[in-house]
């Protein structure tokens, strides 16, 4: 990684359960922080935005203390959802500027270049209270590019919007940063937009980063179940270890069958675990598991969906064990009461000890 712009270095607050927590960002990357309502991944905004003050250790931008200096002298902007009552578009953007001391002069223009961005040209004179939720989404992120800081803060930035609109929202913002180059630092609760806003995620697990790391190494090789629930959809089965090598295990599936897996932090033979398998790792075949092949378990079909690009399978393992598979659209899938089996490559599946 290039020489960072940010860096937490040790840091601790403990009325936000945070111990320790340590993590750069080189310049012109997006990090997001995963993790659910209560992990402290807005508090690490407030932190490094010097809204709050850690308990223990530092944070540096560029190499400097942040600690002596107040926020706006910090070159780092924050994204805020609410807006001022009772004002037109061109007062709320403006507003923020008078704290990052940017002259009069120049306010009109960068208010312009922000509405630019975030397509509201013509929008300056409306009252906030007269704009639909979208456009008032962006004229709040457009309230926070004014500043033209290099650092940006997003704390759940496309919270309140429809999916197509919070996913298409989403891609703007990301061709967005990058265009300007800013560095960012993004806390949400959403595997999916964490994957597609950021170039490394870090997952917040019981006061602690559980997992830092590249979307497609989170998603392939999750570092603890927790992680894995997070970062996409996963079928879960739970179980015990029945025998263990290496890098590999044999999990006797509470539903019944005998699985292989790969060893994650499962422990040794007689421990409790849960068997993670993506559901577009599942192959499903309409033949007798005996037909398909090693290593095939027999499986009822209980439910299809049709989804448009895929079909989603509802498949029932053993006694009562349920799992997902996706299937390309075309894909010859069995029929309910017809002949079912599935099979997934060992190394795709995690064993991981079973959370408490």
């Amino acid at each position: 990684m290039d020489t960072p712009l940010i860096e937490f270095e040790a840091v601790a607050k403990t009325k936000a359960g945070l111990a320790g927590i340590g993590f750069a960002l080189a310049r012109g990357e997006t990090l997001a922080l995963l993790g659910p309502a209560g992990a402290g991944k807005t508090m690490l905004l407030r932190l490094l935005a010097g809204q709050e003050r850690p308990d223990r250790g530092r944070l540096l931008l560029a190499g400097r203390d942040l600690a002596p200096l107040s926020p706006p002298r910090r070159g780092i902007a924050v994204f805020e959802p609410g807006l001022p009552a009772r004002s037109t578009v061109q007062e709320a953007v403006s507003q923020p500027l008078a704290s990052y001391d940017v002259p009069g002069r120049d306010r009109p223009a960068r208010v312009a270049r922000a509405l630019t961005l975030l397509g509201l040209d013509g929008f300056e004179g409306r009252p906030l209270a007269a704009l639909a939720p979208l456009p008032r989404l962006r004229v709040a992120l457009a309230r926070a590019l004014a500043p033209e800081q290099p650092v940006l803060l997003l704390d759940d930035p496309l919270a309140g919007l429809d999916p197509p609109a919070r996913r298409a929202l989403g891609f703007e913002l990301r061709r967005l940063v990058r265009r300007l180059g800013l560095t960012v630092l993004l806390a949400t609760r959403d595997g999916e937009e964490a994957m597609a806003l950021a170039d490394r995620v870090a997952v917040l697990e019981e006061g602690g980063i559980a997992q830092l790391d590249t979307p497609r190494r989170l998603y392939e090789e999750p570092a603890t179940a927790f992680v894995a629930s997070l970062a996409g959809e996963n079928n879960r089965l739970p179980g015990t270890v029945e025998w263990r090598e290496e890098e590999e295990c044999g999990v006797r599936l509470a539903c019944g069958p005998l699985v292989e897996a790969r060893v994650a932090d499962a422990g040794g033979p007689g421990s409790r675990c849960i068997v993670t398998i993506r559901p577009e790792k599942v192959a499903v075949a309409a033949l007798p598991a005996e037909e398909m092949g090693e290593g095939a378990l027999p499986a009822a079909l209980r439910d299809l969906i049709f989804l448009g690009d895929h079909v989603r399978l509802l498949l029932e393992l053993g006694e009562g064990g349920m799992l997902v598979a996706k299937r390309p659209v075309g894909s010859r899938v069995p029929v309910p009461g017809g002949p079912a089996s599935v099979a997934w490559d060992p190394y795709a599946a995690f064993a991981f000890r079973a959370l408490r």
